[in-house]
């Protein structure tokens, strides 16, 4: 599942509509609507402070060479 689902998904899950969660978050509408939408570039620690209220954090993680 891509982040942009799984944001959205979470945010429906809540009830919450994007500018409840942009304010209960600390982050700007457009940012949580950017993220929804799949913009490219976002910044980690906006993403994390969206899903720190859904107990959840993004970090790296080693991925296996092939």
């Amino acid at each position: 599942m891509r982040l942009e689902e799984y944001i959205r998904n979470k945010r429906k899950l809540h009830n919450l509509t994007q500018q409840e969660l942009a304010e209960r978050s600390g982050v700007g509408y457009r940012f949580i609507r950017e993220l929804e939408n799949g913009k490219p570039t976002v910044r980690m620690d906006k993403v994390n402070q969206v899903l720190s209220l859904f107990g959840e954090e993004l970090q790296p993680v080693k991925i296996a060479n092939k």
